[in-house]
């Protein structure tokens, strides 16, 4: 079984080029995991007419993807162990071109199992992603948190600016599918990432394979460290800091375009507000990494949750100022999720860790994640209104607060 502590990809014997187009990958890859995702809000009214779908039922097509999150996110670690780092991420950008194609290209049986296979995809990404952020730049995590993320946010905003305006040369369905390229490409570059690493590691796992006495000894430590992730409360901290950004993050990109529409915005403004609200988190995802330097995570916290609960209470009560509270509201989101991935990777001492907690998190923060959009759905089928939702949003952001210093205080967490 390969250790997937023990073996970093880039070897000494790279050049300083190489080693660093190699290293660098991984943030191509971060840019597939939201675009496939992002570029379905702007969509649902013409989907939901399309194939005859209700609040509810558009609800639940966004949530698939975060509910597919959580049931597969545990299981990443293991299948690490197994195929190794390179080549489980391999597969998943392999499976995620796939999913693309299912969704756009077959019906609508396709455009829900599609949907799962491109969530069950990028959970896998969101998953090792960080551990290979942790491993690849030590002592900068937060930055290359702040990097990745911005690669993420970045083709988020540009496919929500661009669905709308696709949707009308090609269709729905050709817009959802042309986000199969990208995800191609990226899937060839991993290829070759993987081949390379494969060659200059060869060496290094036959050694390790060679060693059972230590490779035992391994599997008993591993084992330890899965039980007592599992019971330590600043890793539920963590998890339920992770699940309560998600949820905001979710909802919004699901069901922003909609809300602002009810409120009177015209349809084409609503994708560039949408743009704008990944835009500006951007900006924000790459600043707040200043806030987390330190032993305490708290002024980051702080300022990654209040915006959240200002912009959602000012929509919902001034929605003629909307995109003044979707520029509040982007500077919390861009900087939650920042913080939710910077403290998994802030408060785990190990690669092993890293990778065993950000499963955690993700499996039950992406659980709690998937009730939003079909909550938020549900909520206007019984009210016919989006103020209960944008309310509750608040309270939700009030509770992501609260959580977030206690983390944010724990010098010791996770250690």
């Amino acid at each position: 079984m390969e250790q997937i502590t023990e073996h970093h990809p880039i070897p000494s014997s790279a050049s300083r080029f190489a080693a660093s187009i190699l290293t660098a990958l991984v943030f191509v890859v971060a840019l597939n995991l939201r675009a496939p995702l992002t570029s379905v809000g702007p969509l649902l009214p013409r989907i939901g007419a399309s194939e005859h779908l209700n609040a509810t039922m558009q609800g639940l097509l966004g949530s698939l993807p975060i509910l597919a999150f959580a049931v597969v996110s545990p299981m990443v670690h293991r299948a690490a162990e197994r195929l190794g780092i390179e080549r489980t991420v391999l597969a998943a950008m392999a499976f995620l071109t796939l999913g693309i194609v299912i969704r756009s290209a077959c019906g609508t049986i396709g455009l829900w199992a599609g949907t799962l296979v491109i969530g069950c995809s990028i959970a896998v990404g969101n998953v090792l992603v960080p551990a290979i952020v942790k491993r690849d730049y030590p002592g900068h995590t937060s930055l290359a948190t702040g990097i990745y993320s911005a690669c993420m946010t970045g083709m988020a905003a540009f496919a929500s600016a661009a669905t709308l305006p696709l949707s009308d040369a090609i269709g729905w369905q050709g817009t959802l599918g042309i986000w199969a390229i990208p995800a191609g490409i990226v899937t060839l570059l991993w290829l070759w990432r993987s081949r390379a690493n494969a060659q200059r590691t060869a060496p290094a796992a036959k050694t390790a394979t060679n060693a059972q006495p230590r490779s035992r000894q391994s599997t008993a430590s591993e084992t330890r460290l899965r039980v007592s992730m599992w019971k330590r409360p600043e890793a539920w901290a963590v998890t339920l800091f992770m699940g309560l950004q998600s949820v905001n993050y979710y909802v919004c990109v699901t069901w922003l375009p909609t809300i602002e529409v009810s409120f009177g915005v015209p349809a084409d403004r609503t994708g560039w507000h949408l743009a704008v609200f990944q835009l500006v988190g951007i900006i924000m995802g790459l600043l707040i990494p200043v806030l987390l330097k330190g032993d305490s995570q708290v002024a980051a916290v702080v300022v990654a949750s209040v915006p959240l609960a200002i912009g959602a209470l000012g929509l919902a009560f001034t929605p003629w100022l909307d995109l003044l509270w979707i520029i509040v509201a982007s500077i919390g989101s861009g900087c939650s999720l920042v913080v939710a991935l910077s403290l998994i990777g802030l408060k785990t001492s190990t690669t092993e860790e890293t990778t065993q907690l950000s499963g955690m998190a993700q499996c039950v923060g992406y659980l709690l994640a998937a009730v939003g959009p079909t909550l938020a759905g549900t909520i206007y089928d019984i009210t016919s209104g989006w103020r209960t939702v944008l309310i509750m949003l608040a309270i939700l952001a009030v509770a992501q607060t609260a959580i977030g210093i206690i983390i944010g205080r724990n010098k010791e967490a996770g250690r």
